[in-house]
């Protein structure tokens, strides 16, 4: 991201009592009009992990505020950019910073839990991995699973229509969960600005030659967190955007 198109903020609040040993890792959430439920969402990924950069992408709800009183670090887009585009504008905010080891992309709305992080980021402290990415597919389907029906059919659909997804052994390239070492924070620079972002990550993936592993997560579908969900349309603009992007020069 261009340095003039963001703006920082101090962290709101001190890192409290918040566990040593994941001060190396640092959780990267874009935030784009999530003023209901991001202060919650941050707050209590902080009782774990003290660092947090939110990217405040163009909100015109109190959502920057909702970041400070949570003690996040702030990092604000003037207009909205999309997904990818926060993505990239956190991890270069969080590379910089001193200590910093272990990169996290995680959701504002609320889907992602704090242990699937915690079991993600062991296995890169002991691991011969890069970057782990979370998959909704990765265990038998149980009685309580929450992915829609719909979802399950689309998500599945852009894993058979993508090679390099397939290459990598990947079932569940779109999931937003993902957590890095140093060697991908570097190296990441997406042009992708939307949701199209995932796509090239498993590009990135690919002609990096990072090493991945994959690791099952449970996302919470709350009213809340669906009512903000992509559209089938989404998902074909997605597919298109990514064709564009393999087609740009790095």
């Amino acid at each position: 991201m261009n340095g003039d198109s963001v703006r920082h903020s101090d962290q709101g609040e001190t890192d409290g009592e918040a566990p040593a040993r994941n001060r190396d890792v640092w959780l990267i959430v874009p935030c784009f009009n999530e003023g209901t439920v991001i202060e919650d969402v941050l707050a209590s990924a902080r009782e774990t992990f003290p660092n947090i950069v939110a990217v405040d992408d163009g909100s015109v709800d109190d959502s920057a505020a909702s970041i400070h009183r949570a003690g996040g670090h702030l990092v604000r887009h003037p207009v909205n950019l999309g997904q990818g585009a926060g993505i990239q504008s956190g991890v270069e905010y969080a590379r910089a910073q001193p200590g910093a080891r272990y990169f996290v992309t995680f959701d504002a709305d609320g889907q992602h839990q704090v242990k699937d992080v915690l079991a993600m980021v062991r296995r890169l402290r002991n691991e011969p991995l890069d970057i782990v990415v979370g998959t909704r597919f990765g265990r038998p389907r149980g009685e309580n699973d929450q992915v829609p029906l719909l979802k399950r059919i689309v998500l599945r659909t852009v894993v058979l229509l993508s090679p390099r997804t397939r290459r990598l052994g990947l079932t569940d390239a779109h999931n937003g969960l993902r957590v890095f070492n140093r060697r991908v924070a570097e190296d990441l620079n997406l042009r992708m600005n939307g949701m199209s972002h995932a796509s090239e990550f498993v590009e990135l993936m690919d002609s990096h030659g990072w090493r991945v592993g994959e690791q099952p997560v449970d996302i919470l579908y709350t009213e809340y967190s669906m009512s903000k969900g992509q559209s089938l349309l989404n998902g074909i603009n997605i597919l298109s955007d990514g064709f564009v992007g393999r087609r740009l020069p790095r």
